[in-house]
């Protein structure tokens, strides 16, 4: 019997016209949109369809989009396949709230409430501590480890063999990739973000976050999500407060986690939401893993079709 496990997207995924194509065909999908403006109070479907991709992107605006897409596509996918079973998920920094909102660790109303909150304390904490952030292609874990110590920055995401994204002051992630690039890096690329994400340049972000996170309803999750901070699967609701804090400024373990899903006898992983990013770092970490994806109807119909099998 295959084991199936849900993966959910991360900022960065966002692209202008993101869940257009899916409120067109389904009436379900321009519901939640509707919804999730009412939770808002503002037009969050007007910046996925139509906005500038310089709106879209900013941290605040992102980060409740991808989260509402990706939740849109887990219920179309779900009132497509009412027997699909799925026994873990896991979230790519932002997705790990949406894997914890399919995990039934709070609402979805609650979560979009929290990832806008995140997205602006981000924001914030992003314009008193400018930074950056790099991706180095090519180059082990140890070896880049010892770049981030010399150039006084941090490990943001071991993503999968080979790629691994360097945080911190926007000077230092210059020296890091020159460095990268000496000790045998095939690439080192300075990213398009408007700070030093998951360093310790957002911690003024982690008060007001927990203070956030206090006024929700946190459960255990009802199937075993994997923190990124712990590559190990979240416990009680106070242990999920904590975790969701400490990410704010820790490493995005994202290979460790699908390791740990291959070890427990997964082989099925559907990534939800916009783009493809998680299939590709699958890809690299473990080719024989069967990947499906749902970001659009073509893929919908399409994954909907291969999982019913």
């Amino acid at each position: 019997m295959n084991k199936t496990a849900l993966l959910f997207a991360g900022q960065g995924a966002q692209s202008v016209g993101m869940g257009r194509d899916l409120a067109a065909h389904y009436p379900l999908a321009q519901a939640l949109f509707d919804g999730a403006n009412e939770v808002l109070g503002y037009n969050l479907r007007r910046i996925c369809f139509e906005g500038s991709e310089a709106e879209l992107t900013q941290t605040e605006n992102a980060q409740p989009g991808i989260y509402l897409v990706s939740w849109i596509a887990l219920q179309l996918l779900q009132e497509k396949l009412p027997a699909l079973r799925f026994e873990a998920a896991a979230g790519l920094s932002l997705g790990e709230f949406t894997a914890l909102a399919a995990a039934g660790a709070f609402s979805f109303a609650d979560g979009l409430r929290l990832v806008r909150k995140r997205g602006c304390l981000m924001q914030e904490a992003c314009e008193a501590t400018p930074g950056g952030m790099a991706a180095i292609i090519g180059l082990e874990e140890g070896p880049t480890r010892a770049v981030c110590q010399e150039a006084d920055v941090e490990l943001a995401n071991l993503n999968c063999p080979g790629q691994i994204v360097i945080s911190g002051a926007a000077d230092r992630i210059a020296q890091a990739c020159e460095l990268a690039k000496a000790k045998g890096a095939k690439l080192a690329l300075p990213l398009t973000v408007a700070g030093a994400y998951h360093s310790r340049l957002m911690a003024g972000a982690q008060p007001k976050m927990r203070e956030a996170l206090a006024t929700v309803a946190l459960r255990s999750p009802e199937i075993p999500v994997i923190s990124n901070v712990t590559a190990q699967p979240h416990g009680t609701g106070s242990e999920v407060q904590d975790r969701l804090v400490e990410q704010i400024t820790s490493s995005v373990l994202w290979e460790r986690s699908m390791r740990y899903l291959l070890a427990q006898g997964f082989t099925r992983f559907v990534e939800l939401g916009p783009g493809t990013v998680l299939t590709g770092f699958m890809r690299r970490i473990d080719k024989s893993a069967q990947m499906f994806n749902v970001a659009d109807a073509a893929s919908l119909e399409a994954s909907a079709k291969a999982l019913a099998r």
